[in-house]
């Protein structure tokens, strides 16, 4: 039995929940998010929260449900927020509008495009701050951009998140 599907989740006073057939709708002061709920799961909505109900045989779909939505409503309320930082001689980062232009060691410089609702910020040349309201689509943004040069293990140039730690590997011995 799923523990986190039987925790409620508490309706912040600026949003607005909107539940239709399968569709919930999250509307708040930064923006508004829809998601499709599973067929086997339903949501009711009780003065200031919410609760998920599921077949017993369904709970674990359930639990997955109860985390999308309150993510919906910690989104639309607060936003989320990944760091990246540069690590390599030369690399850096620099806004050119809307879009993001990494120089990363590649005999031509990457534009990556920002997505709807995704905002770039650059603190220094070697930070990368990706804002948005969607959880799922600033960590797949984020992934995205670490993916054009991961970081290596021997010296540890690339891009990595602000909280990721890189095992060193030792260099071969002659």
């Amino acid at each position: 039995m799923s523990r986190i599907a039987n925790q409620p989740i508490a309706i912040a006073d600026k949003v607005d929940v909107t539940i239709k057939d399968r569709e919930v709708s999250v509307k708040g002061p930064k923006g508004t998010l829809l998601f499709q709920l599973h067929p086997t799961v339903q949501l009711e909505k009780n003065d200031s929260e919410l609760t998920v109900k599921a077949a017993p045989d369904h709970m674990s779909m359930a639990g997955t449900m109860r985390t999308m939505v309150a993510n919906m409503i910690e989104g639309v309320t607060n936003g989320f927020t990944k760091k990246l930082q540069l690590t390599g001689v030369g690399y850096r980062a620099s806004l050119k509008g809307k879009d993001l232009d990494l120089n990363l060691g590649f005999s031509h410089p990457v534009v990556y495009q920002a997505r709807e609702g995704i905002t770039f910020e650059v603190p220094t040349q070697t930070e990368i701050v990706v804002s948005g309201i969607d959880k799922q689509v600033v960590g797949q943004v984020a992934a995205e951009i670490r993916a054009i040069r991961p970081p290596e293990p021997y010296k540890g140039k690339g891009v990595k998140y602000a909280d990721e730690r890189i095992y060193r590997k030792e260099a071969k011995k002659a």
